[in-house]
């Protein structure tokens, strides 16, 4: 098991006790404290004291990308199953998906399905996510997803290592670029089978941070989509990712409004996020002459949501595309 933690003293503990009620009890736990100012570490610290399989890593803050790779540098196992702080895994998760990648040898990562909670704990009314479970339905759904549950996957560590571990340009979207880089190297499923509670909580990335994620995550695909045609990959030697307009020097021509596109696609319901700082993506999007129908709608949410201004100066945009 492989954890990063940061400032998670409130669900730390019950994460622990679900990893320690695992029927399959042969593993180590490896959690690392990525300088968390809370007590998530004196926590940690006082399970290994207890159970010799808890073995936590201080580390001053370094960020969810390094702190992953560590991880996996450190991890001893030849399968790593990944798993969040404030998460909790049903008593069966790691013993059903360690007998999956032994009855399937070809296959090098598999998760499952999740249910989720909110911060109480209590089950949380968000709807159920329909993943694909076999490798094909894996890759048909590559580019929109939800293909894996990060916290809930398993993955033999060693290909991992190959593909170069999670690549820090991709922050918020690390795991996606991961899942796309492992699409072409081995199989993946997803098990049917219930095996994770994912908390919910206004502070998780997909929240934080969705401009950046969905911005990054659409970049990813097109670095995707050049290993597959090329064999070469525009942002492997990156620290970080292009800017919106750079993208079609890199990638080509359209794959600029590509992007624009699968932003705004994911922000649509987002108007605090439009009015701030996805405007300048909003707008782009607009002058690539996207479908103004949707956008129209878009511009009356703003109004609703209390962006007056953008919201008039969204349909002032349309209504000069529309000229």
């Amino acid at each position: 098991m492989a954890t990063s933690v940061y400032n998670a003293a409130q669900t730390l503990g019950p994460a622990i006790e679900s990893v320690l009620a695992q029927t399959f009890g042969d593993f180590e736990f490896l959690i690392l404290d990525d300088g968390s100012t809370d007590d998530s570490l004196a926590i940690a610290q006082a399970y290994a004291a207890r159970d010799s399989r808890v073995q936590p890593i201080a580390m001053p803050r370094q960020g969810l990308v390094r702190s992953l790779n560590q991880l996996f540098a450190q991890a001893r196992a030849p399968l790593v199953a990944r798993f969040d702080a404030d998460d909790i895994c049903m008593p069966e998760r790691l013993a059903r998906q360690v007998a999956f990648l032994a009855e399937h040898p070809d296959h090098g990562l598999v998760a499952c399905e999740t249910t989720f909670i909110d911060k109480t704990g209590a089950p949380a009314p968000n709807p159920p996510i329909q993943r694909p479970h076999d490798h094909a339905a894996i890759l048909a759904a590559l580019e929109h997803g939800p293909i894996l549950c990060h916290s809930a996957v398993m993955v033999r560590a060693d290909l991992v290592r190959a593909a170069g571990g999670y690549r820090e340009a991709f922050i918020h979207a690390e795991d996606y670029d991961l899942w796309l880089r492992l699409a072409s190297q081995t199989r993946m499923a997803n098990l049917a089978e219930c095996l994770l509670a994912y908390r919910i909580t206004p502070s998780q990335v997909s929240s934080r941070h969705v401009v950046a994620q969905a911005r990054n995550a659409a970049i990813a695909w097109l670095a995707h989509g050049a290993r597959a045609r090329t064999g070469s990959d525009p942002t492997a030697q990156l620290s970080a990712l292009p800017t919106l307009d750079m993208l079609d020097g890199m990638f080509g021509a359209g794959n600029a409004a590509y992007v624009r596109q699968r932003m705004i696609d994911r922000l649509l319901y987002a108007p605090d996020r439009l009015a701030s700082e996805a405007w300048p993506v909003l707008l782009g999007h607009i002058a690539d002459g996207a479908p103004r129908a949707r956008l129209w709608r878009t511009a009356i949410r703003l109004l609703k949501a209390g962006h007056p201004l953008r919201a008039v100066q969204t349909a002032i945009a349309l209504a000069r595309q529309a000229a």
